[in-house]
């Protein structure tokens, strides 16, 4: 093959593959170690010196013409390829689409959510803590002694070296005390553990959400506030909210809370399945922090006061869904959980 009519030959040679195979044969004969670009190469050593510079520009020209003729021819089959394929792949946009189940919060994990965004609109922060706490937060620290029921091994699971798995979130508000300084404002959510038999309303794991208000002169009077706010606001302006006296070691005076019944509206109409006929339910445990805790905290009962209140999240669900055993909670039933698909 002469270098004056190569060019033209290995063109027309490429523009006749008809599909990716018979392309890279020719690409091989072409461009491969014996292809004809190459034997045209070689022959270079053959030309007369004073020739060997025209020789070679040609070379480079019909280099890049076959290289470019190459590429188009490529892409010209691909391109049909490509083509024939969406003919025969037609879709027909008029057929019915499929389902898709979409997905939602479980009713206790957006419970808790709306409950942290509520509180957050109050001031509070969110803190978070470890779940196998030392008995020194978990008991000692809240003015709980080594000989309190709460300590039994009834109640509590107890691990080694002095560990527990945490009863409730207080040790979260231990360990802020003992790292900020007043005014502290914060709620801590969490997993809890209790050794409670299985029923409609307990289970050994359960949700808390506890608040701690430590400032100078709070008073009994700001946490009534703050906890009828929040209930109205979570319930309706219309619940009805009773502070009922208690006890609780870490807090004095304490009180437990009661919202008029989501069911009768606080009626107490006979046979009421949630308030048992007495138009009220216990809501949460709360109170004013009591001195001794604030000591153990390194804080100074004298110059700073401060309110704590706590409650179950899996009951604030099941009063907020009507939910009348907390096991639905936690069957993983789709039957159930697909009520609370948004």
């Amino acid at each position: 093959m002469s270098i004056e009519n190569t060019r033209e030959q290995l063109i027309s040679l490429i523009n006749s593959a008809l599909d990716i195979d018979g392309l890279e044969k020719i690409r091989v004969d072409i461009f491969g170690k014996n292809g004809e670009l190459n034997k045209l190469k070689r022959e270079i050593v053959n030309i007369p010196v004073e020739q060997k510079k025209q020789y070679g520009q040609k070379m480079n020209s019909i280099k890049t013409d076959v290289e470019n003729s190459f590429e188009s021819q490529k892409n010209a089959i691909e391109m049909k390829i490509l083509n024939e394929k969406i003919a025969k792949e037609k879709i027909d946009v008029t057929l019915p689409g499929h389902y898709v189940r979409s997905g939602s919060m479980h009713p206790v994990t957006r419970v808790l959510y709306e409950l942290c965004e509520v509180f957050k609109t109050y001031g509070f922060s969110v803190e978070d803590g470890p779940e196998i706490e030392c008995e020194d937060y978990n008991f000692d620290k809240l003015n709980i002694p080594a000989d309190h029921p709460a300590r039994d091994m009834q109640d509590t699971f107890f691990m080694e070296n002095g560990y527990v798995l945490r009863t409730h979130t207080s040790p979260v508000q231990v360990r802020t005390m003992l790292n900020s300084k007043p005014p502290i404002k914060i709620v801590s959510p969490g997993r809890v553990y209790r050794k409670d038999d299985i029923d409609a309303t307990h289970t050994p794991i359960f949700h808390q959400i506890e608040g701690l208000y430590i400032a100078q002169g709070v008073t009994f009077a700001d946490l009534k506030g703050i906890l009828m706010r929040f209930l109205k606001d979570y319930y309706g302006e219309n619940t009805q909210v009773r502070f009922q006296p208690s006890y609780f070691p870490f807090t004095e005076p304490s009180a437990e809370v009661y919202i008029s019944c989501v069911a009768c509206h606080g009626e107490g109409k006979s046979h009421c399945p949630v308030c048992k006929n007495t138009g009220f339910i216990e809501i949460m445990g709360c109170g004013m922090v009591h001195p001794q805790v604030l000591t153990n905290c390194g804080i100074d009962s004298e110059n700073y006061s401060g309110f704590a209140f706590g409650m179950g999240i899996e009951r604030i669900a099941m009063l907020k869904y009507k939910i009348k055993d907390i096991r639905y909670l936690y069957d993983n039933d789709m039957r159930f959980l697909k009520n609370f698909v948004r």
